[in-house]
């Protein structure tokens, strides 16, 4: 009975000391830098200032979304798998900011709902130069090329704008963004569905 205490505890140990070996050759990522950078919520409010933020783009691609998807033309766009294009929104607000950031984050949300879209404007021009460089540069082997005019053209072209008005006094700055966003037939030129989402931002000064 002793014997059989004294190898059990014998077992304990031997375990107990692979597992302290096995937890000093795990490795931990390396921290650089300095003690005053931090990471945050990316989904997180954000107030810093009445610009245009990050909360604020959330909103306006997730409530774009949600219109879009239930529209009987994106859900037959889905169904059989038809293509859409989306050209960048416009700035026409008094500030700058990357407006390209709403348009990928919208075709994102939306791809993640089973729409394809196929590139536009800049995005275009590399495809194109791709499809020259690999047919009539002569650096790559016919066989393994990929062919000209196999592109598809999309039924459907997204397009919107974004605007503000500011007002200042003394002691307070209000800023009103609106940003407008529309589905165009591009056979017809026919506005099939639009939406529109608003946003006051005030603050002290």
């Amino acid at each position: 009975m002793g014997s059989n205490l004294g190898r059990d505890q014998r077992t304990y140990l031997l375990a107990g000391i692979l597992l302290l070996a096995l937890a000093g050759c795990q490795t931990t990522s390396p921290t650089t830098g300095t003690s005053g950078v931090s990471y945050g919520d990316a989904k997180a409010v954000e107030t810093v200032t009445t610009d245009l933020g990050s909360t604020d783009i959330q909103m306006i691609s997730e409530k774009m979304t949600q219109g879009l998807i239930q529209t009987p033309e994106i859900q037959t766009l889905i169904k059989k798998r038809q293509l859409l294009m989306a050209s960048p929104v416009k700035n026409k607000t008094s500030e700058y900011f990357d407006t390209r950031m709403i348009t990928d984050t919208i075709l994102t949300q939306l791809q993640k709902n089973g729409v394809k879209y196929v590139i536009e404007g800049e995005d275009m021009q590399n495809q194109t130069d791709e499809l020259m460089r690999q047919n009539q540069s002569g650096l790559y082997s016919k066989s393994k090329t990929v062919k000209m005019g196999k592109m598809q053209g999309a039924k459907y072209r997204l397009d919107g704008s974004i605007s503000s008005i500011v007002k200042k006094t003394s002691d307070l700055k209000d800023v009103y963004y609106k940003m407008n966003l529309r589905l165009i037939e591009i056979e017809t030129g026919i506005v099939e569905w639009s939406d529109e989402k608003e946003i006051r931002k005030s603050a002290r000064r």
